[in-house]
Formats: structure tokens, C-alpha cells, sequence
């Protein structure tokens, strides 16, 4: 009935290592009850080849390293993956840090093993800076003081290395290694190295300030949509690196139009969201729909509708900013239009179906419930569009779309769109709090488990005994913590 998920390198949902990629809490319980080395194998794997689709995004480290003490699994597998030769020529955070975060939370939970192999890598290995943000919220004072020398040895005693230096000063994450170096005493030579490191940093900082490459007061409408369209860096300084994201340029156009733009300027606006150059019409479509002008929404039909410009082309920015344009609109003239673009089955259908999921009142159900499925049999369980979808049918409560529901489920290979799914479930299906509720306490997203502990039926003995250790660990997250005690502390704990 539904198409499946694409993605080769997660493994079918009814598998261990398919339930573990996806950080499912049936997954953990699986786990526990297949034989062991099925299982540290399989963990292994994750730990291995990050499987989040979006690792930015997305938690697995808690998850992971929950199971990893409950298999007690012992850290010579995340050493060997951490010290093997590819750290040497693949020294892309991607590799590492979700490895590196399950020590972090290892180390949280008192072992310390796994702060000394931190400790390790932060001194030897190739994404040291993640392992150094890991110890700057776990270790002691001494065993971060002692990490500086290492550190500090990365960075050759030359105009380059000082300049590297003065950019890790400057963009550390966790300052707080960095500032017991700079102020260590029994290591003079270092702490006034760092003193210039970062003296030079607040310098780089003021002269980024001092030469901005963006828009000047002053500018005109015809200014602004030039630098919209040049396809230089937005910005420049002694340590940046160009930056040419086309989205950035537009959302920084449209804002400088706003201040500059009168309305003796629009006729020259609607000309460029009509014909000008691809990046200076898409700011003036961004424009001219933040600013409620009456023709915006005939243009971004026109523009989402050019066929030599469709949004998933190189050549289709144009299209691709009418689309998110129409999105951010919020007046009653687009619902109204977003009811009649609904039934498009291409891109335009597509949003207007998404802003009538967000807004649309119950007359909308079909539109919305019809481009949910639409969607799950063209795309598949892991579409960027089903976010939308899958809250509007909770929103909603279209209970109809419980199988669709429990489909998405079960096979995206996000957490993130698993959780809104649950989220959505709750609101549509009876049988949630007694079936995917309860597997949910296990779940690697904070928010997944915060509703299932305010949903999973309390009939089922698993469930108390999971709501007490999430509500003892001091890991846990304090949304998910307070919906814990909610549910122990009622006088009516079941469902």
C-alpha cells in the first residue's frame, strides 16, 4: 500500500539493527531480550556509521548509551572505532561524535573508563574538539588543566598556527577548557600564548564588524536587489570562509527592502518578482508576500507554477522561494487561496496543503488527510512533507488517519518526524496509550518519551517501572521528569 523508505543504509524496521537505526523504543527492548552478541553487534553498528538522517537534528547518544550500560558492553569497541586508522584521513565530525557523545554520557553516568578514554582522544585523536566539549561539562578542573599541553601542541608556534589558535579561542563551543589554561598557573608560557590568541580574536571580531559587506543605509530598491543577485560572499573577515547560501542572501534582501521600499517603489518590485534575475526575484517575492501586497499571491503562483523552474532543479530558486514565501503568509486572502490550490498534486498543492494542515479549521480535514497519503505512497515514511501533514491530522484530530499514522510510524527512519507521529497518534488513536505509548518510554527523543509518560497506560507493570527510573535518572531530561512525577503523583494513575 505505502511506498518504503529508500534510504539503503537503514535496515528494514522489523529488524534488531532496523529498530536500533531508528532509535525506537522497542528497539532497546528487543535488545535486552535477543542474545547478546546479536544485540552488542548490532549496536556496534550504530555506533559505528551514524544512522540519523539528520545528526544535527536528531538524539541517539542518550539512547545509545542507556543500552550500552544495560548490555554492559565495555568500551573496547567505541576505542577501536575512535583509534582506528580512518581517524587519521577522515577527520569529519560526522565519524566520531556520536561515539564521542555516548562517552560523554557514559562518563554522566560515573564511568570512568569512559572519561579517560575522552580524555585520550581529546589529547591524540582527529575530532579532539568534540571530546573537548564532552569533558568541559563532565571532567574536573585538574583533568581538564592537564589536557592543555596536548592540546595546545596542535597548533604550530607560527603565524598559521597562531592564527588557528586564536579561531579555536574564538569559536569554542564549551570556553570553559580554554579559560583554566589561560589561567593556569604553572604553565606562564601557555596562558600568555592564549592571552594573544584571544586578543587577536576580539580584533578579527572588530574588524568584521567595521567592514560589513552587506547592505548601507542609504541604499535604494535597485541596490538591494543587485546585492540580492550577486553571487559574492555575504560577508568577509580575516577568518571567515565565503558564504554563498542563495536562502540567506533572499531572507537578508527581503528585510533590507522592508526598510528601504515605499510604496513609490512598487512598481519596480513587482516587475522584478515578475521577470528579473533569479535570486533578486525571489527577494522580491519574499517581500512583497511578508508585506501582504495584493498581487503576491498571483506571482507566486506564476512562479511556482514555470515550468522551466521546478524547486527541486539547480536552476529552480525562483520556485523554490515562492513556495516558502507563500508559506510564511498568514492572512485569511492566503487560507483562502491555499483552499483552492489544496488538491494540486504538484509542489503548489503541496504547501497549500501543509498551510491548511497548520491553520485550517475542520472544514479542511479531506484536503489535508488525502495529501497525507498522497504523499506517504509517493515519497515514502521519511518525506520532509509529511511534518506538516502529520501534525495538521493531530491538529485536527482526523481519526481516519490512525492506519496512516501507525504506518509512518513504525518505518521512518527519523526520530523527529516518529515523534510528531506519536504526538499525532495520541490525539487520533484509541489503542495509542496501551500499544506504541508504552514502547515510547524507550524512545531515543526527549520529547517522544514526554508523551508517553503523559499517555502510556499504567495498566501494563512496565510502565510504572519505567516511569520510576526515567524519574530517577539524572540524565533525563526535566519535560520528560515533570511528566513523570505528574503521572506517579495522580490519583488516578491508569489508563
Amino acid at each position: 500500500m505505502f511506498a518504503d523508505s529508500v534510504d539503503s543504509d537503514i535496515a528494514p524496521s522489523g529488524t534488531l539493527l532496523g529498530l536500533l537505526q531508528r532509535g525506537r523504543g522497542d528497539g532497546t527492548l528487543h535488545a535486552l531480550a535477543a542474545p547478546r552478541a546479536e544485540a552488542l553487534a548490532a549496536l556496534s553498528r550504530c555506533l559505528r556509521r551514524d544512522p540519523r538522517r539528520d545528526w544535527q537534528l536528531e538524539h541517539r547518544s542518550l539512547y545509545y548509551a542507556r543500552l550500552h550500560m544495560e548490555l554492559n558492553a565495555g568500551l573496547d569497541d567505541i576505542e577501536d572505532h575512535l583509534f582506528c586508522p580512518a581517524d587519521l584521513v577522515d577527520t569529519g565530525e560526522e565519524r566520531t561524535g556520536l561515539a564521542l557523545s555516548v562517552l560523554g554520557h557514559l562518563a554522566s553516568y560515573g564511568d570512568r573508563g569512559a572519561l579517560l578514554l575522552l580524555r585520550r582522544y581529546a589529547a591524540h585523536g582527529a575530532n579532539w574538539q568534540w571530546a573537548l566539549d564532552e569533558l568541559a561539562v563532565r571532567d574536573d578542573d585538574a583533568g581538564l588543566r592537564s589536557l592543555g599541553p596536548a592540546v595546545l601542541e596542535r597548533f604550530p608556534d607560527t603565524p598559521e598556527g597562531d592564527a588557528e589558535l586564536a579561531a579555536a579561542v574564538r569559536d569554542a563551543f564549551e570556553p570553559r577548557p580554554w579559560r583554566l589554561w589561560a589561567e593556569d598557573p604553572g604553565r606562564p608560557a601557555q596562558a600568555k600564548r592564549l592571552a594573544r590568541a584571544r586578543e587577536r580574536g576580539s580584533f578579527d571580531r572588530w574588524q568584521r564588524q567595521l567592514r560589513p559587506a552587506g547592505p548601507r543605509p542609504g541604499w535604494s530598491v535597485r541596490e538591494v536587489l543587485d546585492w540580492a543577485q550577486d553571487d559574492g560572499p555575504l560577508s568577509h573577515g580575516p577568518a571567515d570562509p565565503p558564504a554563498r547560501n542563495p536562502r540567506q542572501r533572499e531572507a537578508a534582501a527581503a528585510r533590507c527592502l522592508a526598510a528601504v521600499a515605499g510604496p513609490e517603489d512598487r512598481p519596480e518590485l513587482l516587475a522584478a518578482a515578475r521577470y528579473g534575475p533569479d535570486r533578486a526575484r525571489a527577494a522580491a517575492l519574499r517581500h512583497l508576500a511578508e508585506s501582504g501586497d495584493p498581487d503576491a499571491l498571483d506571482l507566486i503562483e506564476a512562479a511556482a507554477t514555470d515550468p522551466a523552474s521546478p524547486p527541486d532543479a539547480p536552476s529552480g530558486t525562483v520556485a523554490r522561494a515562492a513556495l516558502e514565501a507563500f508559506s510564511r503568509m498568514r492572512g485569511v486572502a492566503a487560507l483562502d487561496r491555499a483552499r483552492r490550490w489544496a488538491r494540486r498534486e504538484d509542489a503548489l498543492g503541496a504547501a497549500a496543503a501543509a498551510m491548511l494542515a497548520c491553520r485550517g479549521g475542520r472544514k479542511d480535514v479531506g484536503p489535508v488527510l488525502a495529501a497525507l497519503r498522497r504523499t506517504v505512497r509517493a515519497e515514502g515514511p521519511d518525506s520532509e512533507a509529511l511534518w506538516p501533514l502529520v501534525d495538521g491530522v493531530g491538529r485536527l484530530t482526523v481519526r481516519c488517519a490512525a492506519p496512516v499514522l501507525r504506518h509512518v510510524y513504525r518505518e521512518t527512519a527519523s526520530s523527529q518526524l516518529r515523534g510528531r507521529t506519536a504526538r499525532a497518534l495520541a490525539a487520533t488513536d484509541p489503542s495509542f496509550p496501551a500499544g506504541f505509548a508504552i514502547e515510547c518510554l524507550w524512545d531515543c527523543e526527549e520529547s517522544t518519551r514526554e508523551v508517553a509518560a503523559r499517555h502510556a497506560t499504567t495498566g501494563d507493570t512496565r510502565v510504572v517501572e519505567r516511569l520510576r527510573r526515567l524519574a530517577a535518572d539524572p540524565a533525563e531530561e526535566a519535560g520528560v521528569q515533570s511528566a513523570v512525577r505528574g503521572r506517579l503523583g495522580s490519583a488516578d494513575p491508569a489508563r
